[in-house]
């Protein structure tokens, strides 16, 4: 390999702070890691933080934006969502009522990842999700937390 490569690679979007643009993320995380196992997982990932940037920060304002990035290696998939903030304290899980249609987000991100960050405040955040490769997966110690 040529010394200035890496064997990590990396691509970003950004879109407008629309609803629809949600599903413009999703399309192009399917198709970057179209033949990944861990597609299906990082494709729900982002579906539910560009949701979440759209829905609760200043990014779904009409002039809002948001922006997903992928990274990828041997041994992990990290997506990030960043937004444009806008809301005091940093996002957490709630425990929504049984026949509330929405809420559950970030907890089902927590529970697919096998590591979440957050990192910035009011005026933007980023949430970045990890997932282990199937090769990282089969190195880690059984009976660990993910």
């Amino acid at each position: 390999m040529h010394e200035y490569m890496s064997s990590v690679r990396a691509w970003g979007l950004t879109c407008p702070g629309f609803p629809e643009e949600i599903g413009r993320a999703r399309r192009w995380t399917r198709d970057i890691l179209s033949d990944h196992p861990c597609a299906e997982m990082a494709t729900l990932i982002v579906s539910e933080l560009s949701t979440n940037a759209v829905t609760h920060t200043a990014s779904g304002k009409p002039t809002g934006t948001f922006h997903v990035a992928l990274a990828l290696s041997a041994q992990v998939v990290a997506i990030s969502v960043t937004d444009d903030g806008g809301q005091p304290g940093k996002p957490h899980p709630i425990e929504p009522d049984q026949d509330a249609t929405h809420g559950r987000g970030l907890s089902i991100v927590m529970a697919l990842a096998n590591h979440l960050g957050i990192t910035g405040d009011e005026h933007g955040r980023t949430v970045t999700a990890e997932l282990l490769t199937p090769a990282a997966a089969a190195c880690t110690p059984e009976g660990e937390a993910r």
